[in-house]
């Protein structure tokens, strides 16, 4: 259900632009083909295109976050929905007698209604293996179809990260629908932890202090995403007849029709995630390429090359120096995110102005070095699929460096982060030292 959906909606939509174009290169197997290419590509399986000026293949790896969510929220709800049971077995029809309260507690479906127990916790995960095996199944036979065309999937790649994405999403979806359990720790490291303790009068990394890190980590990644996305949508606003040209060229130029500029303006709005996570890198200081060896950062954007009439790449600055208005707005980013992390470190140390302190400096500074860390890892890992390539030569790689974004993600909240989370502890417990 969960891939028939996914490669379903994407085919209507693909059989509608279709059937309004006006001269379509190609019959309704072309058209087929095409949607089981994209939603390959949604799964992160890299296409190649065969016809080129050159006459050798060229890889299309660059993945539209926004059309990657949708088999994502398929296969994480289909898998949520299969812990959690039928319905049926959630809500009983008739219960004799009063129904006594449950006690809260970490094990499989806690708090959330599950139609599996604690002991059929091992029924929920192969029914999570079934699901991944019949999602295979389907994307084996997509693949089968898509492996042939002026467009093909690359079967390697294919193989080598639809399962991933499958799993992941499934797992996640799984994990959900029971409750979100957290693992029991080892009886080892329960030990050593005792040991620790009793070592050290107060620890630093206490339940609070890791429960604030999770949090920044969180915040702190998705306050960089929305200050890149204000940066492109901005960049957008300052050049927006160069963005109005680009999506309705003049007729001097070419007769546009209505289903290439529908094709046009939802690749662009597929985009719109990868285009948050590069105005994120461009903010950070690391910046990105759009391939030929450029880099566009608020230092200097040098080396661009002829960009095509596409509405997002309006937003990329003129080639030259960076200004000190540059500097200021892309400033905005890192402060963002430094400063939700301090913020969710502070509030965990003093959970109410004026109240005792849970956490001292040590503990809140480490919480939030450890939210730095979180939050460079899923940075990186953002920005390693927000890129990739478009072709051979001077497009086989465009959008941020994944190393680089997540160290200076992980420099700019520690570096900001830590000095903030401290004032901000000690501004919460003045009103408790004035009285």
């Amino acid at each position: 259900m969960a891939a028939g959906l996914g490669l379903g909606g994407i085919a209507v939509l693909v059989m509608l632009l279709w059937i309004t174009s006006p001269h379509p290169d190609d019959g309704p197997g072309g058209a087929l083909r095409i949607a089981a290419d994209l939603w390959l590509l949604a799964h992160g399986a890299p296409l190649i295109r065969t016809e080129t000026l050159s006459g050798s293949p060229a890889p299309v790896g660059l993945v539209p976050l926004l059309l990657c969510a949708v088999p994502v929220w398929l296969l994480h709800r289909t898998a949520s929905g299969a812990a959690r049971g039928p319905a049926s077995a959630r809500v009983p029809d008739r219960v004799p007698g009063p129904v006594p309260d449950r006690a809260p507690g970490r094990g499989a479906g806690a708090g959330s209604g599950a139609g599996f127990g604690a002991g059929d916790t091992g029924a929920a995960w192969r029914a999570t293996c079934w699901i991944v095996t019949g999602y295979l199944l389907v994307a084996a036979a997509v693949t089968f179809y898509a492996a042939s065309g002026p467009i093909r999937v690359d079967p390697l790649g294919a193989a080598l990260r639809l399962p991933a994405v499958a799993a992941a999403a499934a797992t996640a979806g799984t994990w959900t629908g029971l409750g979100r359990p957290l693992p029991d720790a080892p009886p080892r490291l329960l030990r050593r932890m005792r040991r620790m303790r009793r070592r050290t009068e107060r620890p630093v990394l206490t339940r609070a202090a890791a429960s604030a890190a999770l949090r920044g980590a969180a915040a702190s990644a998705a306050a960089l995403c929305a200050g890149g996305a204000l940066l492109a949508a901005g960049a957008l606003l300052w050049h927006v007849a160069t963005a109005r040209r680009a999506a309705f060229p003049p007729p001097e130029q070419w007769a546009p029709t209505w289903p290439g500029l529908t094709a046009a303006l939802l690749l662009a709005l597929a985009l719109t995630p990868n285009a948050a996570v590069w105005g994120a890198a461009y903010g950070l200081g690391p910046g990105f390429t759009l391939g030929g060896g450029s880099a566009v950062r608020p230092a200097a954007v040098t080396g661009l090359p002829p960009l095509p009439d596409f509405p997002l790449l309006a937003a990329v600055p003129a080639e030259g120096p960076g200004t000190p208005a540059t500097w200021a707005v892309a400033l905005v980013v890192p402060l963002a995110g430094g400063g939700l992390a301090a913020w969710c470190a502070a509030r965990a140390a003093v959970p109410a102005a004026g109240g005792p302190a849970v956490l001292d400096g040590r503990a809140t500074a480490c919480a939030v070095a450890l939210a730095a860390c979180g939050c460079g890892a899923a940075m990186a890992a953002l920005a390693a699929c927000a890129g990739g390539p478009l072709g051979t030569g001077a497009l086989a790689r465009l959008g941020p460096d994944w190393r680089l974004t997540g160290a200076a993600a992980l420099g700019w909240t520690a570096g900001l982060g830590v000095p903030a989370a401290l004032a901000m502890r000690a501004w919460r417990l003045r009103p408790a030292r004035g009285r």
